[in-house]
């Protein structure tokens, strides 16, 4: 079809033309007939066809891009730049760099649209090399006279924030005397990327102008401090503004509902996604699995699952350890073996869904053989938390002397662990009685000076419990002359579509004090 109709045809036919080719085939054949009918007398006429080729995400398109680039007599900073940016799709950040290289020694000069590809190439270049490569595009910036170009300078932005480095980007972006919504926007991101919410929250306030990808990165930031209810709030703030959420700010907020149990905001939410055809996007799909199941609508999340078409390793985790908390643990395990059977490859995070599911079930063997298969047949690298579930698998089962010497042999003591470890341990020895393999665990703690305000007082309630009221009162003795102090339990509950945060001993709620009589006069009623 393309080979018939092409010869008769000008350039705008040639765009439409390219704009329809879906195969390698289709485009090797509207090659042909421009290397026959235009490239003799309009070299630049391959441009479109080698831009297509080189940034269309496929292997096959961009190796072909390849070839037209080594084979092509005309070089032009077009060419240059549409390969560099080819590379960096194709996760290949040397040979973006070294195209860059090649180019100015060919004696092309860079351009606008040269840096934002190059910056990204550095992003991606390995950690030792990343910020030194980065340094040194910046310094090119400067010398090619881009340095006040907002395009150039977003991007730079990003770079320094992904490095953590906000006072660099904070200097680009004080130098810039006209600032776009791009631009407040990305370091808004940058802040909230660094946990520095204040001053994100500040930036945000000051904006000129705000769109839907600058509320996203707010609530985003406050995500990931775990302040759900304040994105709660700005979410509620933005649609009284009127503003339009787009699928990234939607994830936010279904994170924050998740959190905090928020089942009513989540399915208002979730019809909204559906309005708008967002739910076919698989983070937010994801999202959406993980509050229904953190709001125990485990059926429900199970539903949306199976709706996403294409399942990442994210989605199944999600799902794997949303049913394993609410305590099928066998079809928690029944999806891991969907997953594995499905060809998508299970993460760090999959096998602590895995093994959390075998503690809560006591699946004990199972469990061992999970921990045991994650790096000979899976080639997962266990990780410390991997090892305190391990730790917790046992000591829930009762078997204390084995996730003693399970600690002992293959973590290399306890001092080798985390508050996680030693939460499993102890905790399993007052349950158990163990008290001692208690007293030795806490000796080993108390030698390496560790910290920790938990172990302390499960390892006072163990001496006290078991009439060791010498040991008990070192202990106490040693909790207070640190200072150390438990952090406050919490708890939430939604009503008419508010949620509401009460802190253990706090009295800060504005209802705090008409909570307490209500209280009193119950218990005044029961004690009659």
């Amino acid at each position: 079809m393309i080979q018939k109709t092409v010869s008769t045809v000008k350039s705008n036919t040639n765009l439409d033309l390219l704009e329809k080719c879906k195969t390698l085939n289709h485009l090797k054949q509207l090659h042909a007939q421009l290397l026959k009918y235009e490239l003799p007398e309009n070299p630049s006429a391959i441009e479109p066809l080698f831009s297509k080729a080189a940034t269309a995400n496929e292997d096959s398109f961009f190796s072909y891009a390849c070839s037209i680039f080594r084979h092509h007599s005309h070089y032009n900073t077009f060419m240059y730049n549409t390969m560099i940016r080819g590379y960096v799709q194709a996760k290949l950040p040397v040979s973006a760099v070294l195209c860059y290289l090649h180019m100015l020694n060919n004696g092309f000069m860079a351009n606008k649209y040269t840096f934002p590809s190059l910056i990204k190439a550095c992003l991606i270049l390995g950690r030792h090399y990343s910020k030194y490569m980065g340094c040194l595009v910046h310094a090119h910036v400067v010398v090619f006279g881009f340095s006040l170009d907002p395009f150039v300078i977003s991007t730079l932005i990003e770079f320094y924030s992904l490095h953590f480095d906000m006072g660099s980007a904070r200097k680009l972006f004080d130098k810039m005397s006209t600032r776009d919504v791009v631009l407040w926007t990305t370091m808004i991101y940058g802040y909230g990327k660094a946990g520095n919410f204040e001053n994100a929250r500040k930036l945000f306030e000051e904006m000129p102008e705000r769109n839907s990808v600058s509320w996203s990165a707010i609530m985003a930031a406050f995500s990931r401090i775990n302040n759900f209810k304040e994105v709660l709030l700005l979410f509620r703030r933005m649609q009284e503004e009127g503003m339009r959420p787009n699928e990234s700010g939607l994830v936010s907020v279904l994170t924050a509902c998740g959190h905090l149990g928020a089942l009513v905001q989540g399915l208002w939410i979730h019809s909204y996604a559906k309005r708008y055809n967002y739910d076919s996007n698989p983070i937010l799909a994801t999202a959406l699995v993980d509050m229904y199941c953190r709001c125990g609508c485990v059926e429900v999340a199970l539903s949306v699952f199976d709706g996403i078409r294409i399942k990442d390793a994210e989605a199944w985790n999600v799902i794997i350890c949303g049913v394993a908390m609410s305590g099928d643990a066998r079809k928690s395990l029944e999806l891991f073996n969907q997953m594995t059977s499905s060809g998508t490859k299970p993460t760090e995070t999959t096998f602590i869904a895995v093994l959390t599911a075998c503690t809560h079930a006591k699946l004990v063997q199972e469990g061992i053989e999970f921990f045991e298969e994650m790096d000979t047949l899976y080639g997962v690298k266990p990780r410390l938390e991997h090892y305190a579930c391990v730790v917790d698998l046992l000591a829930r089962a009762g078997l204390v002397e084995e996730a003693e010497k399970f600690v002992e042999e293959k973590m290399g003591g306890v001092e080798k662990g985390d508050a996680n470890v030693w939460g499993a341990l102890l905790g399993a020895c007052r349950i158990y009685g163990k008290v001692d393999i208690g007293n030795r665990v806490w000796k080993k703690l108390a030698n390496t000076s560790v910290a920790d305000c938990g172990a302390h007082v499960l390892s006072y309630n163990i001496y006290r419990e078991a009439g060791w009221d010498m040991e008990a009162k070192t202990v106490r003795r040693l909790i207070s002359e640190l200072g150390m102090k438990k952090k406050p339990g919490c708890s939430m509950i939604e009503v008419d579509g508010v949620v509401e945060e009460f802190i253990a001993g706090h009295l800060s709620h504005p209802k705090a004090s008409d909570m307490c009589k209500v209280l009193d006069s119950w218990f005044t009623m029961l004690s009659l």
